[in-house]
C-alpha cells in the first residue's frame, strides 16, 4: 500500500466530516417527503452545510489555497498555490428522493506554470457516506479504495461490458446527441446504467465495476476527482473529440485501457449519423 500523504488525509477528514452530516440529514428525508414544506429546502440547506464543513476543514489546513465550489463559486487564494474543487453533494436528486447513492467529491488542481489559469489535477477523493467507501488518488501514485489498489476492469469485449451514463433532463444536456450515442452503443454492450452521480460513476470505472462512462454538460466539481481516479487506475478519460484534458466536464468519455478507443469510435460514428 502507498503511504497516505498529508494532503489526502486532510481531504479525507473533510469529506468524512461532511459525509457524516449528510448521512444524518439523509435519515430525515423520508419524513420530509410527506411534509407540507417538502424536502427541497432541507436538501439545499444540507448541501450548503456540507460545503461549509468542507470549507472550514480545508481552509484551516491550507489557508492560502483557493476554492471552486458548486454552491459558493470561486474563492480566490494565492495564485501560485493550488485550489480545491469541491462538490459537497454529488447526486442531489438521489438524496432528495431518499436514494442512497450520492457522494462528496474533492480535487486539487495546480496553477499553470505560465500563470495563465489552471492545469492538471494532482489529487482527488470521492467519498460515499452511505457505504463508507473512500476512493482516492494522487498523480503518479495510483488510485485506491481505502488501502486497496484500484485497477480498471480487464474486460476486453464490448458485449461483456457495463457502461454508465447520465441522461439529459429538464433542459440540461443535449437529448438528441445522447440518443444518437445510446442507439449506437446499446446494441453492442452488456448493459447501460444511469445511477445519478457522475463522481461515483467515474470512481466505479476506476474500481472496475463499469467498463466505461459517458455524459455531457457536467461541471468541473462533478468530474475533477473522478477523472484522476480513472487515469490513475489505468484507464483513459477524454472529451468527445478524443482530447485528454485535465478536467473533462462539458463532454466526458471514460473507459478502461482496452475499450476507450472503441467506445470513442462508436461515439463519433453515432454523432455523424
Amino acid at each position: 500500500m502507498a503511504a497516505i500523504s498529508g494532503l489526502i488525509r486532510v481531504m479525507e477528514k473533510a469529506a468524512r466530516k461532511a459525509g457524516a452530516r449528510l448521512r444524518r440529514d439523509f435519515g430525515e428525508i423520508e419524513h420530509l417527503q410527506v411534509s407540507r414544506k417538502g424536502p427541497s429546502d432541507f436538501v439545499s440547506k444540507a448541501d450548503q452545510a456540507a460545503e461549509r464543513t468542507i470549507w472550514d476543514e480545508l481552509k484551516a489546513a491550507r489557508p492560502d489555497w483557493g476554492f471552486l465550489f458548486e454552491e459558493a463559486g470561486e474563492i480566490e487564494g494565492d495564485p501560485t498555490k493550488p485550489r480545491f474543487i469541491v462538490d459537497p453533494l454529488d447526486g442531489t436528486t438521489n438524496f432528495l428522493h431518499g436514494m442512497p447513492h450520492f457522494a462528496v467529491s474533492i480535487a486539487v488542481q495546480e496553477p499553470r506554470l505560465d500563470g495563465r489559469g489552471w492545469g492538471e489535477v494532482t489529487a482527488g477523493i470521492v467519498y460515499q457516506p452511505i457505504t463508507d467507501e473512500s476512493f482516492w488518488a494522487e498523480k503518479s501514485r495510483g488510485a485506491w479504495l481505502h488501502d486497496r489498489r484500484l485497477r480498471v476492469s480487464s474486460r476486453r469485449h464490448l458485449d461483456e461490458s457495463l457502461i454508465a451514463t447520465g441522461i439529459p433532463f429538464a433542459n440540461k444536456g443535449d437529448a438528441g446527441q445522447w440518443t444518437k450515442i445510446y442507439h449506437g452503443l446499446a446494441p453492442q454492450v452488456a448493459g447501460i446504467r444511469r445511477f445519478g452521480s457522475a463522481a461515483l460513476d467515474l470512481a466505479w470505472v476506476a474500481a472496475g465495476r463499469y467498463e466505461g462512462f459517458w455524459e455531457s454538460d457536467l461541471s468541473p466539481w462533478d468530474t475533477a476527482a473522478g477523472c484522476l481516479l480513472v487515469r490513475e487506475a489505468g484507464g483513459f478519460v477524454s472529451d468527445y473529440k478524443g482530447r485528454s484534458l485535465p478536467i473533462c466536464d462539458s463532454e466526458v468519455l471514460a473507459g478502461n485501457d482496452a475499450l476507450h478507443t472503441r467506445l470513442h469510435k462508436i461515439l463519433v460514428t453515432s454523432l455523424k449519423a
